[in-house]
């Protein structure tokens, strides 16, 4: 990673550049600062066509204006976080601000100012482009000859359909209106430190719950890019399932590393922290640290999703045999964990219960877990009642999906979790068995085995669709894929 140049000292004219303490290069010569500010092209974008979801993102910002009349809304992008002293993570922006903009800029804050017919002119405060007078552009670590080119604001007002403004002005902009106000927290630090004494904890919470409820029902666009998200991560699946190894132990890594390199040719990157889980690690619902080994006669299971250009996130899962075919035991968890899917995905409905398909799930895998006798006595309908199931299955059977992977995780638990589902929504169904290695409840075949199988359904005006269905599920259905895909 390179070093920007530096001159002696800081001015006037390069007030945001920054100086790394024990860099190379000391002073810039008059006569190089003179000839950096000449000779070149002008590249300006006149003929730019406005983002796809332009006319979704308007009407987007016309229902938040018309919950908040007279008062003022600002909702950053954020800013880059410190990975390791001069080097920042992977930018992402504020799911909010991209569903309400289009726009994927860090450093960004859109601002709906209330005005006097109760509605809002919403403004767009961006970074423009590096300036080349006073050496920004390739001075500065994050000049535009570092970091790339970044859209003017006429541009960005093309591409977005909104007024733009230097977001260097924006503090100044807030802290001189005097209207209300309420701000997404979180993300903008220098932001809220302007607003401090105008807002409170309690209005902004509400806001938050206001923006991540809006979120619920998807439009076209959202569905789209869930369709697109869906289709790319089967292609990852397929991947994966060519470099794993009959006779020979695959890495985990190697298989989190092959499903990436899929997620960045089709999207902007994953959606989550790819879970590569082989044998007993499968056991661990959130297996990130993917540093073990996928032999065979293990299981595998592969729970990652490819997050669009436009930021929208698969959330699929699938065990799959390593060497091919399931053992007999392997077959068994995995069929009952495939019924209590199938039962899952059959109560996803307009007007069912949001819980519904939770319960059908897991009362199914209840009545397995009974059937196998790890119960004792009791029926099933008194282990389900006093929960003892929840010792193997462990989590919910699903969640919201979209922007984010667990979607719509501040909206009102009334619309959410207690309310009802309707045409548009989007969740996934996945309930799963984990028996931990060292559970002495259970017959030692069952110890280390972890299955779950994770869908996305989008509910229809008359039922549901699984968006994810390019993957098979059956058992002999994924025996069968294998099989084909290995050759």
């Amino acid at each position: 990673m390179t070093e920007p140049a530096q001159p002696a000292q800081p001015t006037e004219s390069t007030p945001s550049i920054r100086y790394r303490k024990n860099g190379l290069t000391r002073g810039v010569t008059e006569e190089l600062a003179e000839s950096m500010k000449h000779g070149w092209a002008d590249t300006e974008r006149h003929a730019l066509e406005p983002v796809p979801q332009a006319a979704h993102t308007e009407r987007r910002r016309a229902e938040l204006s018309a919950a908040f009349p007279g008062e003022l809304l600002v909702v950053p992008s954020g800013n880059p976080k410190v990975r390791a002293n001069d080097t920042d993570y992977p930018f992402r922006p504020s799911s909010d601000y991209v569903y309400l903009t289009g726009d994927q800029s860090q450093d960004a804050v859109l601002v709906l100012e209330p005005t006097g017919d109760s509605g809002h002119r919403a403004v767009l405060y961006l970074r423009d482009r590096s300036d080349i007078e006073s050496g920004e552009f390739w001075l500065d670590g994050h000049g535009e000859l570092w970091d790339g080119r970044r859209n003017s604001l006429t541009e960005s007002e093309r591409l977005f359909g909104l007024p733009c403004r230097d977001v260097r002005t924006v503090c100044a902009d807030l802290a001189a209106a005097t209207a209300p106000v309420r701000v997404l927290r979180g993300h903008d630090a220098g932001v809220e430190e302007t607003l401090r004494d105008r807002t409170t904890a309690e209005r902004d919470a509400d806001f938050e719950v206001f923006l991540s409820g809006m979120r619920l029902v998807k439009d076209e666009f959202e569905i789209a890019q869930l369709r697109l998200a869906c289709q790319a991560t089967a292609r990852g699946f397929e991947d994966v399932v060519r470099v794993l190894g009959t006779d020979a132990a695959t890495p985990e890594r190697l298989i989190e590393g092959t499903f990436f390199v899929r997620a960045r040719l089709e999207g902007n990157d994953v959606g989550y922290s790819t879970i590569a889980a082989a044998g007993p690690h499968a056991t661990t619902l959130h297996w990130v640290r993917n540093n073990g080994q996928a032999r065979p006669g293990d299981l595998l299971l592969l729970d990652a999703g490819v997050e669009t250009n436009e930021l929208y996130t698969a959330d699929v899962t699938r065990t799959l045999p390593v060497s091919g075919r399931f053992t007999d035991i392997q077959r068994k968890v995995y069929d009952a964990v495939h019924a209590a899917q199938e039962a899952g995905i059959a109560a996803v409905r307009p007007g069912a219960d949001f819980r519904d398909f939770h319960h059908a799930a897991q009362r199914e895998l209840a009545e397995h877990l009974t059937a196998w006798g790890l119960f004792g006595d009791l029926t099933a309908d008194k282990v389900y009642e006093l929960g003892l199931h929840r010792r193997f299955t462990l989590a919910g059977t699903g969640h919201m999906l979209g922007i984010d992977v667990h979607d719509c995780a501040h909206s009102r638990t009334e619309e959410h979790v207690d309310g009802t589902l309707l045409p548009g929504m989007v969740l996934t169904v996945e309930p799963g068995l984990y028996f931990q290695e060292n559970d002495l409840t259970v017959p030692e075949e069952y110890r280390g085995i972890g299955v779950r199988i994770e869908d996305d359904i989008l509910v229809t005006e008359d039922g549901n669709e699984n968006l994810s269905a390019d993957l098979p599920r059956g058992s002999e259905e994924v025996e069968a894929w294998l099989a084909r895909l290995r050759g």
